[in-house]
């Protein structure tokens, strides 16, 4: 089974965590919305209220092939401070399984020291926060290893699409974006 767990914090960007769990959908993908707080309610960066699904101290990363960090702030600031995520970031990596962030989210597992010696993009401004990352912003979506990075709101159906390119594959993923007229 390919599914999916997109972590929501308090303060996310929500084109980058909708676009995304939007694409993977449509692309057959069982997805769920991880909340990362005491709330399944979570407020996006803009004020749109969304209900997730589960809780992220209820999950069991086991069923998940991949997990995915939307970005914003202070949904990024968020997600850095939850110590239930950054061990579950670990399990991940350590199945070597698909580990997403887009925008400023790629500063959490930076700061963690994954993208180390790694190519890896995310929103102008916060290159320094991916610490020893080799920088790249001449890419809309970069995939190193089990790392798939994006840099922001902009860049989230191409950062979906290649979600989907590398959970059910290519030709998957064209389809989708010939359907997307992207």
């Amino acid at each position: 089974m390919k599914k999916v767990a997109v972590y929501l914090a308090e303060g996310f960007e929500e084109i980058e965590a909708l676009t995304t769990v939007d694409i993977l959908r449509r692309g057959d993908i069982e997805v769920d919305l991880v909340a990362v707080g005491e709330n399944l309610q979570v407020t996006g960066a803009h004020n749109i209220k969304v209900v997730a699904d589960i809780l992220i101290k209820d999950i069991s990363h086991e069923v998940y092939k991949m997990m995915v960090l939307p970005g914003g702030m202070p949904g990024t600031l968020n997600l850095d401070s939850s110590d239930t995520l950054k061990k579950q970031i670990i399990d991940f990596d350590l199945e070597e399984k698909y580990i997403g962030a887009i925008c400023a989210a790629p500063l959490v597992i930076g700061k963690m020291g994954f993208l180390e010696d790694r190519q890896a993009t995310c929103y102008p401004g916060n290159q320094s926060h991916l610490f020893k990352a080799i920088y790249r912003d001449d890419l809309d979506v970069i995939v190193d290893g089990n790392f798939i990075t994006s840099r922001g709101p902009g860049t989230a159906i191409s950062f979906g699409l290649k979600l989907v390119e590398l959970l059910r594959g290519e030709e998957v993923s064209k389809k989708l974006a010939i359907g997307l007229l992207v």
